[in-house]
């Protein structure tokens, strides 16, 4: 394997941080994180581009960080893709199977999985990815490969992830004017999920839910493939502000005391634990109960998990995540987050944390890095050794399990 085709490089340009990082491809298979570039981000709230310059910034001092600590040079990477104007939808495609003995080929998949995406989008909206979940042969349903199988009629069901093109187009900008090129990009939920779930997890149906700095991407995978992605634009930073203004503190001591002694359920913290909190206008600093802290924070946790139960209602999938919930992003980390979230859904929940990887696994074995691990893991599981690292369209971003059939699509 060429030196530059060893490398893949992940970067999620989030809210509250912006992380990029580099994996390297083992000749035995395995896959090494070598690389983590960890920046604060500036310039970017809810996966959109609020200030250009900014956000390029932000960028580049992640990667310069990524590339010190890899010893590689970043030229090009796999970027994630959030925010609400990311949107997902079922859809179908029905095509007669054309080949003589009627025997479906890799044509015939390719035709419905392209009957299946020819859908009318609203202007100025692209489709991200088409991700398909089963095929249909003469009313024969669940089926994962059907090339070489015998049939009249071939279906596919597919899950179609739509965004904003100006959206897309100006954090591509972005990372483009940071001096490197984007390969490939992939929403943030299939990223995590990649780096975070495991296949039985995702068979007997799980929700995944990435709690980043501005929103909450929930992912439902049932029988192996995504049934449905949302969005949910509540995130970290709300704890943060929330903070400062119930304890009248500034926006950067309210992070600190997030971070250091938050917990999302009060009921968990001891009566007389205290905290110090700095005040505003060069005040003296105040001594206050821990358990004020926590009951600041318990609502707005109680409020993102009411949102995704909702979501996940409307949707139709509550009966179905026999697997629980796993939370990750770095909202997840905060103390009392798991708890509070069983509560609510009355569902068994766990912390995800990347798996499958070895070099820097220590350091990256936190749900904050879920994402750009993910990046890195999808990347690798779905080239082709042909074109090792090369940018794919629709058709490669496919389901692990069906990457076999559409080799010379990739």
């Amino acid at each position: 394997m060429a030196l530059k085709e060893r490398y893949l490089v992940g970067l999620d340009a989030g809210t509250s941080t912006v992380c990029a990082v580099v994996g390297e491809s083992r000749d035995d298979g395995s896959f090494d994180i070598v690389g983590i570039g960890v920046a604060e981000s500036r310039g970017i709230k809810r996966g959109v581009v609020v200030n250009l310059e900014a956000a390029v910034e932000s960028i580049k001092k992640a990667i310069e960080e990524a590339e010190l600590m890899a010893g590689v040079e970043i030229d090009s990477v796999h970027l994630a893709l959030s925010g609400p104007h990311v949107k997902g939808f079922n859809s179908r495609g029905v095509i007669a199977v054309a080949g003589k003995n009627r025997e479906i080929l890799r044509d015939d998949v390719r035709r419905a999985i392209d009957a299946a995406k020819a859908v009318a989008l609203p202007a100025g909206r692209e489709i991200l990815h088409v991700l398909p979940q089963d095929f249909v042969v003469d009313e024969q349903d669940g089926i994962g490969a059907p090339v070489g199988m015998t049939g009249a009629r071939l279906e596919v069901n597919v899950h179609v992830v739509t965004g904003a093109v100006s959206t897309s187009q100006n954090i591509i900008a972005c990372v483009n004017r940071a001096g490197v090129s984007v390969l490939d990009t992939v929403i943030e939920q299939l990223a995590a999920a990649e780096a975070v779930l495991t296949s039985d997890e995702k068979e007997l149906g799980v929700a995944l839910v990435d709690i980043g700095g501005g929103t909450a991407d929930v992912a439902i995978f049932e029988r192996g493939s995504l049934w449905h992605t949302a969005v949910v634009a509540v995130g970290g930073d709300h704890f943060t502000s929330d903070i400062a203004v119930g304890l009248r503190t500034p926006m950067p001591d309210a992070e600190k005391l997030k971070r250091k002694h938050g917990c999302a359920l009060s009921s968990m913290v001891d009566e007389d634990e205290t905290i110090e909190v700095a005040s505003v206008g060069g005040r003296k600093p105040r001594l206050m109960a821990r358990r004020i802290l926590s009951e600041i924070m318990q609502p707005r946790a109680e409020e993102i998990f009411h949102l995704v139960w909702d979501e996940i209602r409307r949707a139709g999938y509550e009966k179905s995540l026999n697997s629980g919930i796993v939370l990750t992003g770095g909202g997840a980390i905060l103390e009392g987050m798991p708890e509070i979230a069983e509560q609510i859904f009355d569902l068994p929940v766990r912390r995800g944390c990347p798996m499958d990887i070895g070099g820097l696994a220590d350091h990256v074995s936190s749900p904050a890095f879920a994402t750009p691990v993910g990046l890195v893991l999808y990347a690798h599981r779905n080239r082709a050794p042909e074109a090792a690292g090369a940018g794919s369209g629709a058709l490669g971003r496919m389901a692990v399990r069906l990457r076999g059939i559409f080799k010379e699509f990739f």
